[in-house]
């Protein structure tokens, strides 16, 4: 025989907690109110009106974007940085990007680094690398996959953009910058600072 299913909303509320009580969280086996990973006969009966899942913390938007940044990252090609960027309008992705030779050109792990051989220290020559940055390829790709629009958009950057990667981005329309990992270019801090450009320290989000 099917079980009954309450006739009303306050039944179905009151239902589910009570299934909640006797089985704990479905994600870890914690019981509602408990540290997560605690389940829930060893806890204790919680209260009526503890909330499920009271112990999962969504990430901010900013914690997310920055996730799928280094994610991205992954992807790249370069033997001294792997860097990931996302571009974002109306908590919406627009393009992705990360740091590698361009396509049909041999990856630096096969012909080895270019900067390396010549002994050029980060942050400098930015022209003698056979590879693009990040930010450069998720622009190139908005532009290239339907032209979509870059205006008032917002970029999250494993790394801080270098100074030609910073004028690209104020030309694109960029408005707002979000890195995490320092970079020695005080040109493009400056430049974005005299072009309007909010630029965000990332911060892992607090427990």
């Amino acid at each position: 025989m099917s079980p009954e299913i309450p006739s009303s909303q306050e039944a179905l509320v009151a239902a589910i907690q009570k299934s909640i009580s006797a089985s704990g969280c479905s994600c870890c086996g914690a019981a509602p109110g408990s540290e997560s990973g605690t389940p829930a006969s060893a806890a204790g009966a919680p209260a009526a009106s503890t909330a499920p899942f009271r112990h999962y913390v969504r990430p901010s938007w900013d914690s997310y974007f920055m996730q799928i940044a280094d994610a991205v990252a992954t992807r790249s090609t370069c033997l001294r940085r792997h860097i990931g960027a996302v571009l974002v309008a109306d908590k919406r992705i627009l393009a992705t990007g990360y740091n590698g030779v361009p396509a049909g050109i041999a990856h630096c792990a096969k012909v080895g680094c270019l900067r390396e051989q010549l002994g050029i220290p980060s942050g400098e020559r930015h022209e003698l690398c056979r590879g693009l940055h990040a930010e450069q390829n998720t622009l190139i790709q908005a532009a290239r996959h339907g032209g979509i629009a870059t205006d008032g958009s917002t970029i999250y950057c494993t790394a801080h953009p270098c100074a030609q990667c910073t004028k690209m981005l104020i030309n694109a329309g960029v408005k707002r910058i979000v890195y995490r990992d320092s970079y020695p270019d005080e040109l493009s801090s400056a430049l974005l600072a005299e072009a309007g450009v909010e630029l965000c320290h990332f911060e892992e989000d607090k427990a």
